[in-house]
């Protein structure tokens, strides 16, 4: 468990499937991600990869629970790459939460735990540069724009482009 100012990430539970699926299955949620919005079994699917996740010796996935006053509000993870000092971080915020900072305090929190807890030398993130919000989140919590990949993925039907940045242990120490 995580607990920032107003928010507490934890360990998703089976019974967190209503709350996840009440976000991921918003086609708006998922617009400039490769998946599409989840049905109920992906949800569960979901759910189960998390649970497995934490589970698992060594850990490569982070997939937890941002929670409000209690209530599922988003999720926030990450998945460690082939050299596992490295990982990709991604959040996902309801957006009847969006505009309050809570995709920002949680991923604040999180990278802090990558670092400082997990021990990670690099994280890094991604999005379309059309998800200017995603982006900004990524810039306040003090990542840094490191490239602007111009249609490397074709994504639901389109060719898409990519903003990367990234954050190393030693930055997040400063």
């Amino acid at each position: 468990m995580i607990a920032t100012e107003r928010l507490v990430l934890r360990e998703m539970v089976e019974s967190d499937w209503p709350a996840l699926h009440a976000i991921v299955s918003l086609p708006e949620v998922v617009r400039y991600q490769t998946e599409d919005a989840f049905d109920e079994e992906a949800t569960r699917a979901t759910i189960s990869l998390a649970i497995d996740g934490a589970a698992a010796e060594p850990r490569l996935l982070f997939d937890l629970a941002v929670t409000l006053d209690g209530a599922m509000i988003g999720r926030v993870g990450m998945r460690r790459g082939e050299d596992v000092r490295t990982a990709s971080l991604w959040f996902e915020i309801a957006p009847l939460q969006h505009g309050r900072g809570y995709g920002a305090e949680a991923a604040r929190a999180f990278l802090g735990y990558a670092f400082e807890t997990v021990g990670l030398h690099r994280v890094s993130a991604d999005c379309d540069p059309r998800n200017a919000a995603s982006a900004r989140v990524m810039e306040k919590i003090g990542m840094r724009r490191e490239a602007h990949l111009v249609q490397n993925m074709f994504i639901k039907g389109e060719w898409c482009d990519s903003l990367v940045f990234a954050m190393l242990a030693s930055e997040w120490r400063r």
